[in-house]
């Protein structure tokens, strides 16, 4: 298995440990429900280093990025992030990511650690204009500063005015002495915070300073497993489960980072425009449990009358709402917000409610 700058010290610290996309990463240290609380109430580390790091540069940068991205960058300005995805030409996903306009002839995808590979391949495949292409993943390593008290915590280690990057922004300066930081005002916890950016050498200068500072914060070493958690209370798609190359990002929510725009030819954008129109036959929901239990992944969705509308992709214990929680598809006549469901779980029927996201307010 591969490892990170910070491997050594998970093991170190107890962490419990597992292959995840090929590396050996923390999925828990004191326990999921006490690392999900501290990041919600206070702050917490997330070593997110296993994530890939791919460089756009040159004049035909935006042309490329326009052209495999689902999202507008002719709109992004330097310092600006945008959520995006790879559309293929089934209409399908082959992966959600970050892109950073570095410069103005620069940009930073940020993309799901498991799919490092495929999307490199698919980025090489789809560079017909020449852009020049770099994959800086093994240069790059990543730690998630999250929770309400990230800010002031981290302040006291940068001279970068943080109150000046705001949510999906982002600015490059010096943390615990380090040069060339990307602090980036983005997460997937929905509890604020930033993501750091740096070379690997940094690591444990900059963990050392963190956890230094940290400690009046309260500051706690998280794993995978409270990621996991944090991310399905605010109701954000994990690919893989939520999301995959067979989905539509019409039918999983995510039009709103689909552009049409005209001079936009991204693969699958008739199909995409389809389904726009009402193409789709299902949609992905959020749902709560009325009754005890906890939703998995492949349990069945049922309507009223117990027949099978749909199969849940996300669920979990929600440690804030202390109950079940989850995201599914569904029939698309079905979706009406407050609509009852059923959650099949083994042997039991258990009544559930299609709800708004986030369940995390």
């Amino acid at each position: 298995m591969k490892q990170t700058p910070f491997t050594d010290k998970h093991i170190a610290l107890g962490a419990k440990m597992h292959e995840f996309a090929g590396y050996n990463m923390p999925i828990e240290y004191s326990g999921i429900i006490d690392e999900h609380l501290a990041v919600v109430n206070g702050v917490g580390v997330f070593d997110v280093s296993h994530m890939g790091e791919f460089w756009v540069k040159g004049p035909k940068a935006l042309e490329f990025v326009q052209k495999v991205t689902s999202n507008d960058a002719s709109k992004l300005e330097v310092g600006k992030v945008q959520y995006s995805y790879f559309p293929n030409d089934k209409g399908g996903i082959v992966d959600d990511f970050l892109v950073y306009r570095y410069e103005s002839d620069k940009y930073l995808l940020v993309v799901n650690a498991a799919n490092i590979e495929k999307d490199w391949a698919w980025c090489q495949q789809h560079n017909e204009m020449g852009a020049e292409l770099e994959n800086g993943s093994d240069k790059c390593a990543q730690l998630a500063l999250q929770g309400p008290k990230a800010t002031e915590l981290l302040q006291k280690l940068t001279d970068t005015d943080l109150s000046k990057i705001p949510y999906y922004t982002f600015a490059v300066g010096e943390v615990a002495g380090c040069p060339n930081v990307i602090i980036s005002n983005t997460g997937y916890t929905g509890a604020g915070g930033f993501e750091l950016y740096f070379y690997p050498d940094y690591g444990m200068k900059i963990w050392d300073a963190l956890f230094e500072i940290g400690q009046v914060y309260g500051i706690k070493p998280c794993g995978l497993g409270a990621r996991d958690t944090l991310r399905l209370e605010m109701g954000f798609c994990l690919y893989g489960n939520d999301i995959d190359e067979t989905t539509s990002a019409i039918e999983a929510g995510l039009g709103w980072v689909t552009k049409f725009v005209d001079g936009k030819d991204f693969p699958g954008r008739t199909l995409l425009q389809q389904h726009k129109d009402g193409a789709t036959e299902r949609k992905l929901i959020a749902f709560e449990l009325k009754d005890k239990g906890v939703p998995r992944q492949g349990y069945d969705i049922l309507d009223a009358n117990g027949d099978k509308i749909g199969i849940v992709t996300s669920g979990t214990m929600s440690p804030c709402l202390k109950k079940g929680i989850g995201m599914g598809y569904i029939q698309k006549e079905a979706t009406k917000i407050g609509n009852e469901i059923g959650i099949g779980i083994r042997n039991r029927i258990l009544k559930a409610e299609i709800v708004k996201t986030p369940f995390r307010k």
